[in-house]
């Protein structure tokens, strides 16, 4: 069910049945909020018995699906990252479970260790976020990741990567670990290979692996 938060922004909510002790937030990747990630919420709602909500990003500025990928580059700068923890946090008052977990993708990803500055979430499982941020999408309203980490949560968050994934280049990969967060490599694995079976990245083994331990991970909280 799309519905628009205080802010306007859009999002996805999905609830299972009964009643669920974890509200799981989620920021998905550079292509926004869309149909895949209505299928994947309700499969997570349905799964593992959370109720769901993923957070259109861009805040209704989201790129059109033609859009190259400077186009898509730009948007990301635009992007502050205080308004969309506000739209974060605004999602879990929605879901009103006693107990909230975070999850992103990509610059979703990136946006969980951002959020690791945040109370709210007891625990963050990023697949394979960016650990310092990108040249081209560098913002009056960005900060770097690891500095949020330092001065949040680093032990709440859950880092999925790629061993050959060059958005998350093993110095970076080493920085997580000495801020205390807990990372899981797959070394064979390249940027994205989790979260969508069309992309010809996808591993399916490793994908299956890495949302059995996000959803531990999660429901650790």
């Amino acid at each position: 069910m799309r519905i628009t938060l205080p802010s306007g922004t859009a999002a996805e909510i999905v609830r299972p049945t009964g009643t669920p002790r974890i509200g799981l937030v989620v920021s998905p990747d550079i292509f926004g909020l869309r149909p895949h990630y209505d299928a994947l919420a309700a499969t997570w709602a349905s799964d593992w018995g959370m109720s769901v909500a993923v957070v259109d990003q861009y805040a209704g500025n989201q790129p059109t699906e033609s859009a190259d990928v400077n186009e898509r580059f730009a948007a990301v700068a635009a992007i502050d990252d205080e308004r969309h923890l506000a739209d974060l946090h605004a999602a879990a008052d929605v879901l009103d479970t006693p107990v909230f977990g975070l999850m992103g993708f990509c610059m979703g990803g990136m946006y969980c260790f951002n959020s690791a500055r945040s109370d709210r979430f007891s625990r963050i499982a990023s697949f394979y976020g960016m650990i310092t941020l990108p040249d081209a999408w560098k913002g009056p309203g960005h900060g770097e990741p690891l500095d949020y980490l330092r001065a949040g949560h680093p032990d709440r968050v859950l880092a999925i990567i790629g061993g050959k994934d060059t958005w998350t280049p093993p110095e970076q990969v080493a920085q997580l670990r000495g801020l205390g967060v807990s990372v899981v490599e797959y070394p064979e694995a390249e940027h994205a290979f989790a979260h969508d079976p069309s992309r010809p990245v996808h591993r399916a083994d490793d994908a299956r692996d890495a949302f059995t331990r996000a959803r531990m991970w999660l429901e650790g909280a």
